[in-house]
């Protein structure tokens, strides 16, 4: 069988990546691609680039890969969807709820593949978690607490902290636990001198009772990226940066120390740093694309699920703005 005839639209920092991973991939062929600022970061060399995505959609491709800015997702998906093409979309899928239906209609009328690029389902601590949570091994769920901060990524103009960032813990939240939200509290902060959020500190419920935690910003002068996963039986703590999980067992072994047992509450047990195989979330995510093109689609992140991350997006939002609770239907 012929590889795919692959594309990438936006060769900005996450687009340049894109193109490294698509040239290496097995079974797809990088062939052409599109930025209106042309090649900036020099990435593609031997492959044609184009000034926009009719130029593009003419040479001819089967997949593409749209990492411009937010706020064209909803044209070029819908240009490439038109044309017959099949689609993995940076996160988050659209700028609003609204464009972003209109994307899921257009790609379910085509009976086209399309995705989202929530690029943290990908991440080995993370999935390595959810395997172990499918087990059972943390027993039932509690809590999920995420942090996700850092300094201003100046390359971000058109969306703020909330659905350039924390789309990626709502996602990642809702998958891991399986279940959606159902309400949504939040409270945001403009310090930059933005018309945009660059905090926003929420709290969540999902359906199965748990409750969710989340403080993202763009204030911080460190990097930090972790998830919290607490349950009866203890804590994962997933590191994301450096794709380490660590298990923080509930104690078995009693406090005889009355002053110290009178407010620990859950007892102290063993702690596990687990050892399992780390390869890179970005060639994962292109290999889930490529492999539902082919056929299974069982691992993507679907436009359907990318469509309800904006939505929980615009409930965060919701909230800051009235002071009050949304609930998610």
């Amino acid at each position: 069988m012929a590889d795919l005839r692959g594309a990438v639209v936006g060769l900005g920092m996450m687009g340049r990546h894109h193109v490294r991973v698509m040239r290496e991939m097995d079974g797809v062929d990088l062939v052409a691609v599109a930025d209106p600022g042309g090649d900036a970061h020099g990435v593609a060399s031997g492959v044609t680039i184009y000034s926009d995505v009719s130029e593009l959609v003419d040479a001819g491709v089967d997949v593409a890969v749209v990492a411009a800015p937010t706020g064209l997702h909803e044209k070029v998906a819908l240009e490439l969807a038109e044309a017959g093409v099949h689609v993995m979309i940076e996160k988050p899928l659209a700028a609003d709820a609204e464009a972003a239906r209109r994307i899921v209609e257009a790609f379910e009328a085509k009976g086209l593949v399309g995705c989202v690029g929530h690029i943290e389902r990908f991440n080995p601590a993370l999935q390595e978690a959810r395997q172990r949570l499918e087990a059972g091994e943390l027993g039932e769920v509690y809590q999920i607490v995420t942090r996700r901060q850092g300094p201003f990524p100046a390359r971000i103009a058109d969306v703020g902290v909330v659905k350039d960032l924390a789309t990626h813990d709502i996602d990642l939240t809702a998958w891991v636990a399986q279940s959606g939200f159902t309400s949504m509290s939040a409270r945001v902060t403009h310090r930059s001198g933005r018309e945009h959020e660059d905090l926003v500190a929420a709290v969540g419920t999902l359906a199965s009772g748990t409750v969710t935690s989340h403080l993202v910003n763009w204030l911080s002068p460190f990097k930090e990226r972790v998830t919290v996963i607490t349950g009866e039986r203890g804590s994962f703590v997933a590191d994301t940066l450096n794709a380490d999980l660590t298990f923080f067992a509930n104690g078995t072994v009693p406090t005889e120390w009355a002053s110290v047992s009178s407010f620990r509450g859950v007892s102290e047990g063993d702690v596990t740093r687990y050892a399992f195989a780390k390869r890179e979330p970005l060639r994962l995510e292109h290999e889930a694309f490529r492999d539902a093109v082919l056929g299974d689609p069982s691992r993507i992140v679907t436009m359907a699920e990318g469509l309800r991350t904006v939505v929980v997006a615009e409930a965060m939002l919701e909230s800051a703005r009235s002071g009050s609770v949304v609930s998610l239907t």
